[in-house]
């Protein structure tokens, strides 16, 4: 059993799939640990507990700001889901109130843990010209006795692909800073308005790069890559299977990282436990610390505001 830093209480707000995967992963991590259901908080209780050293924030999107705010006003470092939020204001919003546990506090883009998006970031990207990310699966495969229809995802505020699976917005943005939106195109589904289901956007960096991030809910296959074009190689990684390639006049290598996709949560939540504690760790350009993710947020409020629907689909999903 590994020994939490931390002393006192973590309240993982929200116990969907998502909070009570936190949770056990907290207490095998030797935290101690509550679940709280989102329908069971009261902000106004909470306001006369000591025992609460940090917040994991495991809602729907839309219940963010209400909880970091508490965080502020009570020091308590926090792991907010991601993404924060959908649109600029909010962003700002929620950066204000983040401000006083900004350095304490994590985002929960744990691909950003995955081996080989790691070894990605270790190399020289600086050649860079073209580069594309894509994640698609079929919604209606994602979870066991689940309905998309009755899930956040459905929501025209605060669902839709782009916002459900922004890792790959997220991952370009710290693999390539400084990336501009510069048109983003989507296919919605006839039964619910306003809702993304499979959306294509165009960015830029200002090395002169261009590439696109796809998201997609509606493959018939599970698909998780990222391919960057560089001067003097390619790179292909697959980060559903852990491998990256690389091919260059000089031949082609090829690198596999075995993976337990939970292993990525759990080193998440050791790092996130380390931070709330005030451990100083060593400098990490990829960790998600809350007062480093402003570009991240920013690049995902601004994509989704830009969403232009070009068509429905009419397949049956729940």
């Amino acid at each position: 059993m590994v020994t939490s830093p931390l002393t006192g209480v973590v309240l993982v707000v929200g116990a969907g799939s998502i909070g009570q995967r936190h949770a056990a992963n907290l207490a095998a991590l030797g935290a101690q640990v509550e679940l709280l259901p989102w329908r069971q908080f009261n902000a106004s209780e909470l306001a006369h507990r000591n025992d609460i050293a940090a917040l994991v924030i495991a809602t729907a999107t839309p219940i963010r700001l209400e909880l970091i705010q508490l965080c502020g006003e009570r020091g308590w470092p926090f792991y907010a889901e991601k993404p924060l939020a959908w649109r600029q204001e909010q962003v700002g919003a929620i950066e204000a109130a983040a401000e006083p546990v900004a350095a304490r506090s994590l985002v929960g883009f744990m691909l950003r843990y995955h081996p080989a998006v790691r070894a990605l970031a270790a190399l020289d990207l600086s050649d860079i010209y073209r580069f594309e990310a894509e994640i698609g699966h079929d919604v209606r495969q994602w979870r066991n006795n689940w309905r998309f229809s009755q899930s956040y995802a459905a929501a025209a505020e605060g669902g839709g692909v782009l916002l459900d699976l922004s890792h790959e917005l997220d991952l370009v943005s710290a693999l390539l800073p400084g990336l501009e939106v510069r048109d983003v195109r989507c296919v919605g589904h006839a039964a619910f308005p306003g809702v993304d289901f499979a959306t294509s956007i165009q960015l830029t960096a200002p090395s002169g790069a261009a590439g696109t991030v796809a998201l997609d809910y509606l493959s018939p296959v599970s698909i998780r890559r990222l391919t960057l074009c560089g001067l003097s190689r390619r790179i292909e990684v697959d980060l559903l299977h852990g491998q990256l390639k690389q091919f260059g006049p000089s031949g082609e290598e090829r690198h596999h990282f075995p993976l337990e996709r939970n292993q990525l949560f759990l080193d998440a939540m050791a790092e996130f436990l380390q931070l709330a504690a005030g451990a100083s760790l060593a400098t990490d350009p990829l960790r998600p610390v809350f007062a480093s993710m402003k570009s991240s947020s920013r690049l995902i409020t601004t994509a989704w505001e830009q969403r232009q629907f070009n068509g429905t689909v009419q397949l049956p999903i729940d």
